[in-house]
């Protein structure tokens, strides 16, 4: 079947219209994948809510119930950047049940893409970044703990560091986190992943390419995961209003295709989620359609 995708219209959460957040994005891009003839109808796969107790294998109790019930204090919600209105306390749960259905259709069908998820800067007690719950961490989490798989590598390539998943993983090691991002670039704290490459302010399509190419193929022979999670943030684009990185459309979808091939070449299941991108909606929709077209282009190579 073709590359399972994972999405469901309560994704884009009604914001003020002046919130710097592009919560708009998810949908037009879904859109926007219909009408590019990327996707069909048929692909689309829609997630359940992630469930308590699964959210709380790397969440406690008290800071998810705090955030579902509007308990946060003013400092947390201000670290958050998000307002806990209801269809967005709504699409939060909703959208780490679509990475972990996302990890799981990949497992199954060797490849699947979601069209959120990303949340790297959420810890196991509190949230930051735009980031609640830490999707990724949770789906490694879940499928861990059930067996589906032994070994997970969550491999972040957004702009920004992924302190969040780093702190939510620290103490398994059956879960290898992996970290590109610009060395100067928020946090300002960084948490060590298992292994981090910081960039310098600036670097273009061919020193990104060059810093990972030969590293991350490595990477996964050395830790030879049963599944990889990909974070394909497009904040690394020379236009993003966050990012310090001057990556191309070419340059992010050569990334994309480099990850995407090393998995699929040594038969490595992967599932991608969007990441971060901050611009404006016309440029931003398109350069998180890359990594889906990258995705169909190499499941087709693949035969998958």
């Amino acid at each position: 079947m073709p590359v399972p995708v994972v999405y469901h219209p309560l994704y884009s959460a009604p914001l003020p219209s002046t919130h710097r957040f592009p919560m708009a994005k998810f949908r037009l891009l879904h859109r926007l994948l219909l009408d590019q003839g990327l996707i069909t109808a048929e692909q689309v796969v829609a997630p359940l809510s992630i469930a308590r107790r699964d959210l709380e294998m790397v969440h406690t109790r008290r800071y998810h119930e705090d955030f579902s019930r509007d308990r946060l204090s003013r400092a947390d919600q201000r670290r958050i950047g998000l307002p806990a209105t209801t269809p967005l306390i709504q699409r939060t749960w909703l959208a780490v049940g679509g990475t972990l259905q996302t990890a799981r259709l990949a497992l199954r069908h060797g490849l699947a893409c979601h069209l959120a998820g990303g949340t790297h800067h959420a810890h196991p007690d509190f949230g930051s970044g735009f980031c609640i719950f830490n999707d990724c961490a949770i789906a490694a989490g879940v499928l861990l703990a059930r067996g589906e798989v032994e070994r997970l590598m969550i491999l972040d390539l957004d702009v920004h560091q992924g302190d969040g998943t780093a702190a939510c993983c620290a103490h398994n090691p059956r879960i290898f986190t992996v970290s590109v991002h610009a060395a100067s670039n928020f946090p300002l704290r960084k948490v060590n992943s298992d292994v981090d490459l910081p960039l310098e302010d600036g670097v273009d399509d061919q020193g990104y390419l060059t810093a990972i190419g030969d590293r991350i193929p490595a990477l996964i022979d050395q830790f030879c995961p049963d599944l990889v999670l990909l974070n394909a943030g497009v904040d690394p684009h020379q236009d993003d209003r966050l990012g310090r990185l001057a990556l191309t459309d070419q340059g992010l979808i050569c990334r994309d295709r480099l990850v995407l091939d090393a998995c699929l070449r040594r038969s490595i299941p992967i599932a991608t989620v969007i990441g971060g991108g901050y611009d404006t909606l016309d440029a931003l929709v398109p350069r998180h359609a890359l990594v889906i077209r990258a995705a169909v282009e190499q499941g087709r190579l693949y035969g998958l």
